[in-house]
């Protein structure tokens, strides 16, 4: 029985060029590394017998990583990168893509995936069992490879090993348990029935396990102290810091009521349940402290014991959070996105990239498809709402005033009427000798800036200073940039397809300046913000809830917002509120990464799963003979060389988002047909052959 796709019967190991990239090492890789071979064909003698050879056949298999943007159509690209399919991201109530040429269009809003149908994360089609194989020959091989250093052999050893779990992580995240796979198999055993899927319980140890081995002979950090630890040739490698990282959010996903529950989502009547391949049979508390075990060892080897300080991750640190050098809008956003997207971010634990570079220069990249509204996962006013005011109080709609006495928003009642027509969502006017003037200031948590695209968010911004001046986005009816994105039709609002700004608002995150054309574009596969919320999620399922509090405002401080329990005084002692809200926090400071998508499946939110979610149109207002009128006119253009303020009286009405419409929708949240999608289905051509797969619940 041949096993295509978890293995590959054939003794040549290099035959097509990578599409990724993991450090910044020139890559010899598919037809360029044939050519440095004898005879032009590259076989285990030839890679093995060559220090530079086997360290070249190591960055392919960094090359097979997960890389979190959609980013070519490219048919042999994993299913995972190319445009066509779509970020997990679209699924969540964060985002609605406007795209109808998506499968996340096509067969994910209209609930019609099937099993014949790749998934988001394939299966079989993401580069996963290839990357797996290639890391048991390199370490079935490396003790034979002629004038490498042993220290760099145990080097390559444990980075193998990462590789190897973390692209389990990322079909463990949306299939459960899986295959184990521990050798390079050659296609001629005979036998295969220990490729059958594994338990949940199975499938983390041997994560867990793989982590565990790689640790001692990692280097915690690429901290340049060194010739052989200079971060701009290693960027991209696999450290401590990153195996650690990992090991805890693996551990948590585990302990999550997905996997860690007392009774199975689907209602313990499928095989996959039964056999414990999709959660582990019974709840453990201990599961939970396992997770939080992990991550206080990982703050701990980062040189932080102490989760109540709220001033941890500073000097004696090498991770820690970045931060602002100026006290102001403009310097939070500085801080929050230079955290993200500098590649010699001390916010960065591991990361992976492109080899074609980034923007209008590339080939289907993410820059130039927002441009033409095909990958604009637009934010949804759900998300929106969920980021707090500057102060860090929570958003609500309902009258108020902000610090410098200006009204917060302007809303329509159900009957259309403007409620406050003097208000704002997202930045306010300076008032100047009872004259409104173009200067303004940001209301909203800066984090909202650099996750959506907002009205009358300037448009340019200095990369050196995190200084934005010049034209705003227009996303009023009308506006310059809106235009028609948003249209009423028969009484209806409905926004427009492949447009950039259908929800009332775009994307931003990743979607960056020209500073960052033609360069290698990194995607985020863990970060030291992420495992502050981690490690407060896990405080709070501990019931050490002071502590967690404490996590989450070190991430928040970070953007000049006071702590959580400030405004909501319950937190400090309510552990499901307390948990909801560091949710929230995930969502509103780790955008585009995944999570919410994580974070929806692993606390079975099939709530999230089933709320309407919607856009928002907004109206310029304009006085006139003292009433304020609706203005569908741009402001760039006449108004602005006539010398007319920037518009700051708006009116917003919430729509729901019809174009498309999701079916979920309109289902009940409990049905077992929305709670099948809480792991993906299992491609019928592997369950076909015979090796043990097991179908997921819903899916047969």
């Amino acid at each position: 029985m041949k096993l295509k796709h978890i293995f590959s019967a054939s003794a040549i190991i290099l035959t097509s060029a990578m599409v990724f990239t993991a450090c910044t090492d020139d890559i010899k890789v598919g037809d360029s590394f044939v050519e440095k071979a004898p005879g032009g064909t590259v076989t285990i003698d030839t890679v093995f017998n060559s220090a530079e050879y086997t360290r070249q056949f190591l960055t392919g298999i960094y090359g097979m990583q997960y890389y979190g943007l959609p980013f070519t159509g490219q048919s042999a690209a994993p299913v995972s990168q190319n445009n066509y399919q779509g970020k997990l991201d679209a699924l969540t109530d964060c985002y609605q893509i406007h795209w109808n040429g998506t499968a996340i269009f096509n067969s994910y809003y209209s609930n019609t995936l099937s099993a014949n149908s790749d998934a988001l994360i394939a299966f079989t089609n993401d580069k996963v069992w290839t990357a797996v194989r290639q890391a048991y020959l390199l370490l079935d091989n490396i003790d034979r490879v002629p004038g490498m250093p042993d220290t760099e052999k145990k080097s390559i050893i444990a980075q193998t090993k990462c590789l190897i779990a973390s692209r389990y992580f990322d079909l463990f995240s949306v299939y459960g348990g899986l295959p184990i796979v521990d050798k390079s198999y050659t296609g001629t055993e005979g036998d295969y029935s220990n490729l059958k899927r594994s338990s949940i319980d199975t499938t983390v140890e041997y994560m867990v396990k793989l982590l565990d081995e790689a640790i001692p002979d990692l280097r915690w950090a690429w901290d340049g102290n060194t010739t052989d630890t200079d971060a701009y040739n290693n960027t991209g490698r696999w450290t401590a810091a990153g195996a650690r990282a990992l090991k805890a959010k693996i551990l948590l996903f585990a302990a999550s009521p997905l996997f860690n529950a007392d009774q199975p989502y689907f209602g313990n009547t499928t095989e996959a349940e039964k056999d414990s391949l999709v959660w582990y049979g019974d709840f453990k508390q201990s599961r939970w402290e396992r997770a939080e075990q992990a991550c206080r060892e990982f703050f701990a080897a980062n040189g932080e014991n102490d989760p109540s300080s709220l001033t941890l991750g500073t000097a004696g640190t090498f991770y820690q959070l970045n931060q602002a050098t100026e006290k102001s809008a403009d310097g939070y956003r500085q801080a929050y996105r230079m955290g993200y997207i500098y590649q010699g971010s001390k916010e960065v634990i591991h990361s992976t990239r492109v080899s074609t570079i980034y923007g209008s220069q590339g080939t289907y990249a993410w820059w130039n498809w927002v441009g033409i509204g095909r990958n604009s996962y637009c934010p949804t006013t759900e998300y929106v709402e969920m980021f707090p005011w500057s102060s860090g109080e929570p958003f609500k709609w309902e009258a108020g005033k902000d610090a410098h006495d200006a009204p917060k928003y302007a809303l329509v009642n159900s009957s259309n009427q403007v409620l406050d027509a003097d208000g704002q969502l997202f930045y306010s006017p300076v008032k100047k000798s009872g004259r409104r003037t173009l200067a303004k200031y940001a209301i909203r948590d800066p984090r909202l800036y650099e996750n959506a695209i907002v009205n009358g968010q300037q448009i340019t911004l200095d990369w050196t200073t995190g200084k934005s001046s010049g034209d705003i986005y227009e996303l009023w009816t009308g506006g310059n940039d809106a235009a028609q994105n948003i249209a009423r039709t028969t009484g209806e609002i409905v926004e427009q397809l492949t447009t950039r700004f259908p929800t009332g608002f775009g994307t931003i995150k990743y979607y960056l300046g020209e500073e960052y054309h033609r360069k290698f574009m990194h995607w985020v596969y863990l970060s030291y913000d992420e495992m502050l919320l981690m490690w407060a999620e896990a405080l709070a399922q501990t019931n050490k809830l002071s502590e967690a509090l404490n996590c989450v405002n070190r991430v928040r401080a970070r953007v000049g917002m006071d702590p959580m329990e400030k405004f909501t005084p319950e937190l400090s002692s309510d552990k499901a509120k307390l948990i909801e809200e560091i949710l929230r926090e995930r969502a509103c400071e780790l955008g585009m990464s995944n999570n919410r998508y994580y974070d929806m499946i692993r606390y079975k939110r099939s709530d999230w799963m089933t709320k309407e979610l919607h856009g928002l149109k907004i109206t310029r207002l304009q006085s006139v003979m003292g009433e304020y009128v609706e203005n569908f006119n741009p402001y760039l253009g006449a108004d602005k060389d006539n010398g007319v303020a920037e518009p700051d009286h708006f009116k917003y009405e919430k729509f729901t988002l019809q174009n498309r419409r999701r079916v979920l929708w309109d289902m009940d949240p409990n049905s077992n047909e929305v709670k099948k999608w809480f792991l993906f289905p299992l491609p019928i051509t592997e369950l076909n052959k015979g090796y043990g797969l097991v179908q997921n619940p819903g899916w047969e």
